[in-house]
């Protein structure tokens, strides 16, 4: 899916694709940067301190703030997504 990468790379600089298997989680923890995030393939689940949940299939696009403390739970089928380190305006 080209088109998830050419998105990203038009917002996002440092830009790269990850894939984890089913049931992986992430500890919490937090970027110095604005993260943008596609997910190309699978779920996952993103557990932003002290927010809901965001649950995220293929196709779906996130935003995270600089400093966001975060982890993260794969879905059931595993996970592929692309993500970069938002341009300055």
């Amino acid at each position: 899916m080209a088109r998830v990468e050419e998105r990203l790379r038009e917002e996002a600089d440092r830009c790269y694709q990850w894939s984890n298997g089913p049931g992986f989680e992430y500890e919490t923890h937090s970027h110095p940067y604005r993260k943008v995030l596609y997910v190309e393939r699978g779920a996952i689940t993103f557990t932003p301190a002290g927010r809901q949940p965001i649950a995220m299939t293929a196709g779906d696009r996130m935003d995270l703030p600089a400093g966001t403390a975060h982890g993260a739970i794969v879905g059931p089928d595993g996970v592929t997504c692309w993500e970069g380190q938002a341009k300055r305006a």
